[in-house]
């Protein structure tokens, strides 16, 4: 089972790269659609990438409810967790 310390480490990786705001920026509690720059074209693009990397498909519900990243690493953890079950 992959680590949430880990998980985060990649989200914050991937949320840099798609949204082009510095990593040291993104803390796990920063509402990230209330950044400058962060549209819904940005997180949606973020997900689909996080999917990937994971092997996951995440609810349209839970995509919908994310604001931070660590609400982005518990979907991901949950949807880990499930998937190995």
């Amino acid at each position: 089972m992959t680590d949430p310390a880990d998980i985060l480490r990649t989200v914050t990786e991937i949320a840099a790269a798609e949204t082009g705001i510095a990593q040291a920026e993104l803390r796990p509690d920063v509402d990230l659609r209330g950044m400058a720059g962060v549209d819904s074209v940005r997180v949606l693009r973020m997900v689909a990438k996080i999917e990937r990397t994971y092997d996951i498909e995440m609810e349209d519900e839970d995509v919908f409810g994310l604001s931070t990243l660590n609400d982005v690493v518990a979907v991901v953890d949950r949807s880990l967790r499930e998937a190995a079950a």
